[in-house]
């Protein structure tokens, strides 16, 4: 999604601000060691801006929006602006382009990505919305369907560029879930939903369950993966200006909420969803990115730490007895004030 606005700011984001002007770069000392802690549960490994404002064969590296390992271990790393670039998974330096269009040869807004088990590409645009599958060299092989009430208005009730953000296959490979980014016109603002397709037969999907989850204040959800438990990890996202971005880790349980693809408008009246026996999906905060360290990251605008930036993308990279190795990148919107960033975490589940 390109950069918006949230007219709200937080206060955790002001004080984390007014605690960074307050103590400097350098307060910790030159030489001391910096602890790499950003909550209880996650700690960053490493930041990376190789990529930042570069090209490889003549098409701009940025843009990020998705990211997917590969059936061959490298990156999958899907730019909103119909580019799907291969990575090496160590370097981040580019080594295949792949151009991407809609059934007339026009551009998406690409921003969800899914390396299937056949290695074809699943690919959500904002546009319409829409879920495409691709083959790896970029020609379209199937159109999912998409729920009436999830398509942007007037045909539907989504708003333009708030919706298809993330997209994962959960467990077994069967079913595909999408997070719409913003709440539809009819639900309250910050319950957002989550839909999901069934795997048929012949490698097709049709519609399944849809979930309902609840984002904080002001945020929309950027991009959503699950996990071999059947839970997930969502991105969640906003920014204000003048302040900065809001970047927080989210572990979601899906797995006991409600079905609401058959309830026409989810209003917040109670502080659940204003609807008996509808359940959300639960969610426990891992971190506010705000806390992590900034080994020396700089930002080109302001920030409550100059580590943030516009994070989009996401992918887990290794799993061990709860352990997850975390990859997230940044969308610099080929804006000059904003930076490609790459980050690498450790995640406790």
């Amino acid at each position: 999604m390109r950069l918006r606005t949230v007219l709200a700011t937080t206060t955790a984001a002001l004080a984390a601000a007014t605690c960074l002007s307050a103590a400097g770069p350098a307060a910790a000392g030159a030489d001391a060691p910096q602890s790499r802690a950003c909550s209880p549960s996650v700690s960053l490994d490493s930041f990376s801006d190789v990529l930042d404002k570069t090209t490889f064969d003549g098409t701009f590296v940025g843009n990020f929006s998705a990211l997917a390992v590969d059936e061959d271990g490298s990156l999958a790393a899907l730019e909103d602006r119909s580019s799907l670039f291969r990575l090496d998974a160590k370097t981040l330096q580019p080594e295949s382009v792949v151009p991407l269009a809609d059934e007339k040869g026009a551009a998406l807004d690409s921003e969800g990505l899914v390396v299937d088990r056949d290695g074809t590409r699943l690919i959500s645009s904002e546009t319409e919305p829409s879920v495409r599958r691709y083959s790896t060299d970029g020609h379209i092989l199937d159109r999912l369907p998409v729920p009436p009430s999830l398509l942007v208005a007037p045909a539907g009730r989504a708003t333009a560029n708030q919706t298809f953000e993330g997209l994962t296959l959960l467990p077994g490979g069967r079913t595909l879930l999408a997070s719409m980014e913003y709440a539809i016109a009819g639900d309250s603002a910050g319950i957002v939903r989550f839909q999901t397709w069934r795997r048929t037969k012949g490698g097709h999907f049709g519609l399944a369950a849809q979930y309902a989850y609840r984002t904080d204040a002001g945020l929309g959800v950027p991009e959503v993966q699950a996990l071999p438990d059947g839970r997930l990890l969502v991105l969640e996202r906003g920014f204000t200006s003048g302040v900065g971005n809001t970047v927080r880790l989210y572990l979601a349980d899906p797995r006991h909420a409600t079905d609401t693809s058959g309830v026409e408008h989810l209003t917040d009246l109670t502080g659940t969803t204003g609807q008996d026996g509808v359940r959300l999906i639960k969610k426990t905060l891992l971190a506010d990115l705000v806390n992590c360290p900034s080994l020396g990251a700089t930002a080109k605008q302001p920030q409550p730490n100059p580590l943030l930036d516009n994070i989009e993308g996401m992918a887990v990279t290794g799993y061990s007895k709860g352990r997850l190795k975390v990859l997230l990148v940044s969308d610099d919107n080929q804006n000059a004030v904003q930076t490609t960033r790459f980050y690498r975490l450790r995640v406790r589940i």
